[in-house]
């Protein structure tokens, strides 16, 4: 599936954060904790350098918390970073937040100055509800859709931290493919930039070999097909997406599995996880390093093809001639 979603305001958003960057003590980067890797962007990593970073896994509620642990482990390996769960149901937690920042920043007395925090974020891993939850009161706008937020602001939290808020940001070019789909499944692109039946399958695939009993018994099957297109047509009997004739409705039931992926009612998953990053790294370097090689190789037909069997031989001719004249001139 090829998805390409780098609006215009997005592009705008991104040179505003590498400009107000050296600005701030501490870049908060808001996650969703059931793509991790996925959500996080690889752009934010590159303008960083060496400022402490807090990554917030938020949405924990949704994710599965074993594999959240793990993500956090292999996220703090990285020089700089701490991590932190956060979720909309238990704003309490969210408080943590200032007490990390300001353990992160301690070097800085705030009397003097207070503490500069940027928060960034993809569309809709929830950085507008945070935020709102820090400040205790309306002040970014929120919506079940993603980009809500279009410019940057800046935000007095009180108790010496202020928060520069910008825009979610995704980045120019997606090179896992596996990331696509994962973005498309968790909701964070809009529905018009994917195909419902595309990601659908994806999800399900994924889905019934990562936690077969949640989805056979949410959709309360006595066997768990093996693979996806059986699983959804069985879902869709079983959740009467059916057409005239007797024929499975793919789309329709494509569309409640991703509504109730997006909601938690399948139960608390993730979609990817550390072990499953590594292999794929491995398996984008072969692919690049392959493409590489096919492009060289096709450069390497074209060059040889453009030769007749009569220029091959004119040529191996004035090759000839070129090295006994050279010969020649070594002798003299």
């Amino acid at each position: 599936m090829a998805l390409q979603w780098f609006p215009g305001h997005m592009h705008k958003a991104l040179k505003e954060i590498k400009e107000s960057l050296h600005q701030v003590d501490i870049l908060i980067e808001v996650l969703d904790a059931r793509i991790p890797y996925s959500s996080e962007n690889p752009e934010i990593a590159k303008i960083r350098g060496d400022k402490p970073c807090l990554k917030i896994l938020n949405k924990y509620d949704l994710a599965d918390p074993d594999i959240t642990a793990r993500w956090q482990a292999h996220l703090e390996s990285e020089r700089g970073v701490k991590t932190i769960t956060t979720s909309s149901d238990k704003p309490a937690e969210s408080k943590q937040i200032m007490q990390l920042v300001r353990s992160i920043c301690a070097q800085k007395d705030a009397s003097v100055k207070a503490i500069n925090a940027m928060i960034t974020g993809i569309p809709n891993v929830g950085k507008s509800t945070l935020i709102n939850i820090l400040a205790e009161r309306v002040i970014a706008k929120t919506g079940n859709e993603p980009a809500v937020t279009k410019n940057q602001q800046r935000i007095n939290l009180g108790s010496g931290i202020v928060l520069y808020d910008t825009p979610g940001v995704l980045w120019p070019k997606l090179e896992n493919p596996n990331s696509i789909y994962r973005l498309a499944a968790s909701g964070a692109v809009k529905n018009t930039a994917m195909e419902y039946d595309d990601v659908g399958f994806y999800a399900a695939d994924y889905l019934i070999k990562a936690y077969p009993t949640q989805m056979q018994e949410r959709f309360k099957l006595e066997e768990l097909p093996d693979t996806e297109l059986e699983f959804l047509e069985a879902a869709a009997r079983k959740r009467g997406a059916i057409m005239s004739g007797g024929r499975v409705n793919l789309h329709k039931i494509c569309e409640v599995l991703l509504n109730e992926l997006q909601s938690g009612k399948l139960g608390r998953i993730s979609l990817e996880t550390p072990e499953m990053l590594m292999q794929e790294k491995v398996e984008m370097e072969a692919a690049a390093a392959k493409k590489v090689a096919d492009k060289a190789k096709r450069k390497q037909r074209f060059k040889d093809g453009s030769l007749t069997p009569d220029k091959q031989d004119r040529k191996e001719k004035r090759t000839e001639k070129r090295q006994e004249q050279s010969r020649r001139m070594k002798k003299c």
